[in-house]
């Protein structure tokens, strides 16, 4: 029986010993080559579209081999979906201000300043997810329905509260956020177009300024309360 046991033992510890050990976190060298395959892949898909772009001119932008590429993303469909999901993730962080703030004008123009430093600071990346988008989001509908809906609903949940208190007029709160976005997004989309028509070689920081400044009040104006809503004087 002792052996019997003792054989038991041996092979519960061997067992332990041959498993797989825990995955261990990708090492900084990796990380910082992964960050400029994806730079380089987001300024191609932004100039290309997914069709256009190659896994050949991507690696040969950034002095690497195709196959050596393909060690870091599998496929052009996996670089193409990180490269969505970060900039996915970068835009979707702004959105949560809004339902974290209990003040709507404070809210609306941190919101609507973020939007247009994204479009000042990564026009590339505004520029991927929008040709994805309108060509009917045919790689990344299920991400954008999964991951901005719920945060949308709540935003706008939030808007629907301020405006039963009095503080915000009561208008298409899924609307305005469309047109936010849109308006935002343009500075990035139509950068090239706004420069040529202003005589510049670029827009400016003093352009987004501007900018930002008259989106703030074009909102703030449609979202002032009536005189006599709720919580208002008659």
């Amino acid at each position: 029986m002792t052996d019997i046991r003792q054989f038991t033992n041996d092979s519960a510890a061997r067992a332990t010993t041959d498993k797989d050990p825990a995955p261990r976190a990708p090492r900084a060298s990796r990380l910082l080559k992964e960050q400029g395959i994806l730079a380089q892949a987001e300024n191609h898909f932004a100039q290309f579209g997914f069709e256009g772009a190659s896994l050949e001119s991507i690696a040969a932008a950034i002095g690497i081999s195709r196959h050596k590429l393909l060690y870091y993303f599998p496929s052009k469909e996996a670089l193409y979906q990180r490269v969505l999901d970060d900039v996915l993730t970068q835009w979707l962080a702004s959105m949560q201000d809004i339902s974290h703030s209990d003040d709507p004008q404070q809210a609306l123009r941190r919101y609507i300043h973020a939007k247009l430093h994204y479009s000042r600071t990564r026009p590339q990346g505004v520029q991927v997810f929008a040709k994805e988008v309108i060509a009917g989001a045919p790689r990344y509908g299920r991400v954008i329905a999964e991951r901005v809906a719920p945060l949308l609903k709540t935003d706008v949940r939030r808007f629907a509260r301020w405006a039963r208190e009095g503080r915000i007029a009561k208008v298409d709160f899924t609307h305005l956020m469309f047109i936010i976005w849109s308006v935002t997004q343009a500075y990035a989309e139509l950068q090239a177009q706004f420069a040529l028509l202003l005589g510049k070689p670029a827009l400016t920081e003093g352009d987004y300024e501007k900018a930002e400044a008259l989106i703030v009040r074009m909102v703030l104006s449609a979202l002032a309360p009536d005189a006599a809503g709720p919580g208002q004087a008659p």
